[in-house]
């Protein structure tokens, strides 16, 4: 799964209505040009696309009154936010997806109420489990990987990103059980974009065709 619907999905969702740069500034706002493929073309091109397939609705508006193109505003459908939903969570819950996958179902997560959240971290720890036990009944772990040369290190790596996900996603849990953060349903959201016209800090600051569009 790429992080790029998602992300770009809740992004116009947590607008309302947003245009091209605004969710550019926002996914750069969470330093998402970093960690995923989160770049103006790809932001640009998931819009387009997402619009043809009837996930987003395009609305042309008129220029601003300092000229230019007229720029295009974009609402989820209900399809959607379907899709969106279903992507995050998926996301949430399927341990062998790329870091940005997972960063982004993180950013959204509280869309979802908090004991779904925590039924979806449960699952995720489950099939973490699942997958270690499956791979350490050809590798022992405690023995060290040099029992199968250097390939070896293969799977020790993996076994230990296994492991380090599994603890990191029970301290998430712990967290979310305790109380932490304000999920759906639970008064008002954390506001996580920026305000129309608000300065970026995080702004790369490159110029891109379509930022006017």
């Amino acid at each position: 799964m790429s992080a790029i619907r998602l992300l770009v999905l809740g992004a116009v969702r947590q607008h309302g209505r947003a245009h091209g740069y605004q969710v550019r500034s926002d996914l750069e706002y969470w330093g998402a040009h970093e960690w995923s493929n989160a770049k103006p073309g790809s932001i640009y091109h998931a819009l387009k696309q997402m619009a043809k397939q009837g996930l987003l609705h395009a609305h042309e508006i008129a220029p601003s009154t300092a000229g230019g193109p007229p720029r295009t505003e974009y609402e989820i459908t209900e399809a959607g936010d379907q899709e969106y939903f279903t992507l995050l969570r998926e996301s949430l819950t399927a341990y062998d997806q790329k870091p940005d996958v997972l960063s982004a179902a993180l950013g959204f997560m509280v869309d979802l109420d908090r004991a779904e959240v925590l039924r979806l971290l449960a699952e995720r720890v489950r099939t973490i489990e699942e997958w270690r036990k499956s791979v350490t009944e050809y590798y022992t772990p405690e023995a060290g990987p040099e029992s199968l040369g250097h390939i070896g290190e293969i799977m020790n790596f993996w076994v230990h990103s296994a492991d380090t996900g599994a603890e990191w996603t029970r301290g998430l849990i712990a967290r979310v059980e305790g109380g932490a953060y304000t999920f759906a349903g639970e008064g008002e959201p954390f506001v996580g974009v920026l305000t129309e016209g608000a300065e970026n800090p995080y702004a790369t600051g490159e110029r891109h065709p379509g930022d006017d569009r």
